[in-house]
């Protein structure tokens, strides 16, 4: 199989997902991790950002989380202002 270069979108929901991991590795989990403590592990993560790579390449996070044993066991996003956050679990 060939490789295909990423998107930039694609790089960004990646990004994410390592962030998560990242962040969830160090606390343990679950983890229930928020948005600000997000932009603090990665700050090209914006809000907005995070929000749309959740809806739009959901399957990348979750990939990505998978590939180091984690999984998107909920994810809120309460609107703009008020917070999304992230739990994150052992994978099954």
């Amino acid at each position: 199989m060939a490789y295909r270069k990423l998107t930039a979108a694609e790089t960004k929901a990646r990004d994410l997902g390592l962030a998560l991991a990242r962040i969830a590795e160090g606390d343990g989990t679950p983890a229930a991790i928020g948005v600000d403590r997000l932009r603090q592990a990665s700050p090209r993560l914006t809000p907005l950002a995070v929000g749309q790579m959740v809806r739009k390449q959901r399957a990348i996070l979750e990939g990505t989380l998978a590939e180091r044993g984690l999984a998107l066991a909920d994810y809120a996003d309460q609107g703009p202002g008020r917070g999304m956050e992230f739990t994150i679990a052992q994978a099954a």
